[in-house]
């Protein structure tokens, strides 16, 4: 995915598969240094500022107030998860025949009762397009050719690039699958670096450039070979949207969990904290200024998991947001 679209490394690791607790806690004490850095450099003091008028009772509880309205908004956002699983018994069971549709054509597809674990769910897809793919190769190389042979050597070089590029992808996804649990975001990953899109689009243009070239059997591969690519969209959108709803809901229980010693941090400091209360410095810094930015940093803890979890479900939703042979890339 990163080879595809242009993207630095680093930058796709931050926002991607960097731990979202490890992001957070970075993003916390960039806060606190930060805040430690401005507030030393500039004169007057915090610790003057703070004798002389009541900076701290100002910031913390704006704070108070912000950490109150955003664990309510959390609890807004886990209701809209929760609204999704929540209907009549009529939709449910439509949402199961649903379910049970796609899973009976998967089988048909593999020859094999279709996987529930998600990993694997997504594994015998792509098992069924490697296959597919090279049956296809062998079938088109083995057989004696008729007519004008440019014609045919040009649709075995089409074929070949198409089976190439279906089975060396479909297996390096199979590998980066293997043994990745759900919930873990490795699934998600390993399913973003299958370009099924742009696949169909080749298998399309395969058979109709090379239509005439094309033996019944040959076209029957192909077309299965086309099924599976095309399964294997709404099938990576379905563990995706699952994915959407997990980190959701991790996101909301953390925040609730970060929002009460935040609330007890920014009480306290408000409460006790004056200029004072920590007199003295530490390689120039006043101690004052230290204590404030440390409870300003643990403060905005609910924030920073917010931030951390939204730049991966936004940049999961934006690399996703076709579905089908339609190829969008932006650096961004």
């Amino acid at each position: 995915m990163r080879e595809r679209a242009g993207e630095n490394r680093a930058k796709l690791w931050l926002l991607l598969r960097a731990n979202r607790l490890s992001v957070a806690g970075v993003l916390t004490v960039a806060v606190f240094l930060a805040f430690v850095a401005v507030a030393a450099a500039f004169s007057p003091s915090l610790a003057e500022k703070v004798g002389a008028s009541d900076p701290i009772e100002t910031l913390f509880a704006s704070m108070i107030t912000a950490v109150v309205t955003g664990a309510t908004l959390v609890v807004t956002i886990g209701q809209l998860v929760l609204t999704q699983e929540n209907g009549p018994l009529g939709e449910q069971q439509e949402r199961m025949d649903g379910t049970l549709a796609v899973r009976d054509d998967i089988a048909a597809l593999t020859g094999a009762p279709t996987p529930t674990d998600p990993a694997m769910f997504l594994d015998a897809i792509l098992g069924a397009a490697s296959e597919r793919a090279r049956d296809l190769r062998e079938s088109v190389s083995d057989r004696e050719g008729t007519g004008d042979g440019a014609e045919r050597d040009a649709l075995r070089d089409d074929i070949d690039d198409l089976v190439t590029g279906v089975a060396e992808n479909a297996d390096d996804v199979r590998g980066q699958l293997e043994g990745a649990q759900f919930g873990s975001f490795d699934v998600v990953f390993a399913a973003l670096n299958f370009d099924y899109g742009p696949k169909i689009g080749r298998a399309e243009r395969v058979a109709a450039d090379h239509d005439g070239a094309l033996t019944d059997d040959e076209r029957d591969l192909l077309a299965e070979l086309t099924e599976s690519l095309s399964l294997f969209g709404p099938a990576r959108e379905h563990v995706k949207t699952l994915y959407f709803q997990w980190a959701l809901i991790d996101l909301s229980r953390l925040i609730l969990y970060a929002a009460v010693p935040a609330l007890v941090v920014a009480g306290l400091t408000l409460a006790v904290v004056d200029a004072g209360t920590f007199p003295g410095r530490t390689l120039g810094v006043d101690h004052v200024t230290l204590v404030v930015g440390g409870a300003f940093a643990v403060t905005l803890l609910p924030f920073s998991l917010f931030v951390s979890y939204l730049l991966r479900v936004l940049t999961l939703a934006k690399r996703t947001l076709a579905i089908g042979p339609l190829v969008l890339r932006d650096s961004d």
